[in-house]
């Protein structure tokens, strides 16, 4: 690293990713910093330059020096291994500049603390990570220490859970051979045991999201479903809201597709007999809404899951996140298993509800290309992770046959309208252009950026009330956010 190096780098003053002292004698704080960098984005710590003038002075460095800095840095837990740059300054013969670069925080990664406290940046300023925001990271570093399926149901006793769901599980488990014959003479309570369902005999939230019909303290035990008119969210002809555990939403769900999705006949060479097929096939719909249900953030229980239906497409969305092993891309590849819910998905494959570990994706692209329709695209726009498939013969809003109604209880097109009291207030406090998420948040007076984006900015993009500048780079550094064309007819239609 050279003095230009160093010029470049301060060229635009601190920053997210920038943070400049005059000395070591301001070590402390910048470990404060460093600390910050380990948990946000990254960024450089450089001692030596005023921050002001951002003029580089430099200072004398000695052994001991050298020392105060390697003690400070071993005030980092986890232990860091960084490389010091100590850049002589030409205009000051002596002193030398000193420059630390600190990669960024990884999701799964344990949350970086300096003497036992974390930080983190927002924007330029380094600040104490709030509480909720590093017990988040500790569960995302170990799962199943902290997981929310592992946790004793609130108000859930063992009498509670579907005994017909659960014996169901069994022996379809006993004939696909994934779990002995002998659990279809075993009582219930022993084969929830040794699924690690229970603990000293009472359900935990994993028995309760797959087995109770006592659902009062879970309000994300929920599935939402519209079937909209056109490409987007402005109008809808049936909008439903369906509760229950695991198998009532998966039979809600699937209910759903074949209310409105067209159904096909095809006589067979077998059997000489007319097969009737949804246009997309049922087997990758059924794969998608089982993944969807099994995996989504359970603990986020203000956050729904949806299937959406367009002229266009089909989106299966979840509150949730992809492993750090996996992206949107990847997912397209062979790969493991990463169950963000263990034992929910444990059970599940125990009872062939789901397969072997790491192939649902494969097997919804397979029944896809099997019936000449193209792949689905998973993506994640940072609160929900979306499976879309596209409807076959679809040509343009104009050209569309009638809607396929098969209900007498449809009702009419409705315009849009947000969620909740949130997705309202963040709708209202924005302007017409573009905004950073920092502008949004003082818009609705919050400073805490994980309450702003599960309570406002997530659901509101499952809306469809706000759109990103970046589309296909949600993580896109100089990402901005401005309202839809439908949330912008709401707006003025409540002045």
């Amino acid at each position: 690293m050279t003095i230009d190096d160093i010029k470049e780098l301060i060229a635009f003053d601190e920053s997210r990713t920038l943070e400049l002292k005059k000395s070591t004698g301001e070590l402390k704080d910048g470990m404060h910093a460093a600390c910050a960098f380990l948990n946000t984005e990254g960024g450089w710590l450089i001692f030596g330059i005023a921050p002001n003038a951002l003029k580089i002075i430099g200072q004398e460095v000695t052994e001991t020096t050298k020392r105060e800095i390697g003690q400070a840095l071993a005030g980092l837990e986890p232990a860091v291994d960084i490389y010091v740059h100590y850049v002589d300054v030409p205009e000051h013969p002596g002193n030398k500049v000193i420059a630390m670069h600190f990669d960024g925080w990884v999701w799964g990664e344990r949350p970086h603390t300096y003497h036992g406290c974390p930080y983190y940046k927002i924007e330029s300023t380094t600040k104490v990570m709030p509480q909720d925001m590093y017990d988040e990271r500790i569960r995302a570093h170990q799962p199943q220490a902290y997981a929310w399926e592992s946790y004793t149901a609130a108000g859930v006793a063992f009498t509670d859970l579907n005994e017909k769901h659960i014996k169901g599980c069994i022996r379809l488990g006993v004939e696909g051979g994934r779990i002995p014959a002998s659990a279809m003479s075993e009582p219930i309570v022993d084969t929830l045991a040794k699924w690690k369902l229970l603990k000293n005999g009472v359900p935990t939230n994993a028995a309760t999201l797959l087995f109770s019909d006592k659902i009062d303290e879970y309000p994300q035990f929920r599935l939402k479903m519209a079937r909209f008119v056109g490409t987007d969210k402005n109008e809808f002809v049936d909008d439903q809201l369906a509760e229950g555990n695991f198998f009532d939403l998966l039979d809600a769900g699937m209910a759903f597709f074949f209310k409105h999705l067209n159904l096909g006949g095809k006589i067979t060479n077998h059997s000489l007999q007319r097969e009737e097929r949804l246009e997309v096939p049922y087997k990758a719909l059924r794969e998608a809404l089982i993944n969807s249900l099994c995996h989504r953030q359970w603990e986020k229980y203000k956050l729904t899951n949806r299937i959406a239906i367009y002229d266009d497409r089909i989106e299966i969305a979840n509150p949730g996140i992809f492993p750090p092993q996996i992206t949107p891309e990847s997912i397209k590849r062979p790969h493991e298993s990463y169950p963000y819910n263990l034992r929910v998905a444990e059970t599940l494959y125990k009872s062939t509800y789901l397969e072997s570990w790491g192939s649902g994706a494969k097997r919804i692209m397979d029944s896809c290309r099997e019936a000449g329709l193209e792949e689905p695209e998973w993506r994640w726009d940072g609160g929900f992770v979306f499976v879309t498939f596209k409807r076959p013969g679809y040509r343009s809003a104009t050209a569309q046959p009638p809607l396929n109604h098969r209900s007498t209880t449809a009702q009419a097109p409705s315009k849009f309208h947000p969620s909740s009291a949130q997705v309202q207030k963040l709708i209202l406090s924005m302007n017409d252009g573009y905004m950073t998420m920092n502008e949004m948040m003082a818009g609705v007076g919050l400073k805490h950026r994980t309450s702003f984006r599960e309570h406002y900015f997530a659901p509101a993009l499952a809306d469809g009330a706000i759109k990103l500048l970046y589309p296909k780079q949600p993580n896109h550094p100089k990402q901005q956010y401005r309202l839809t064309e439908a949330a912008k007819i709401w707006k003025t239609t409540i002045k």
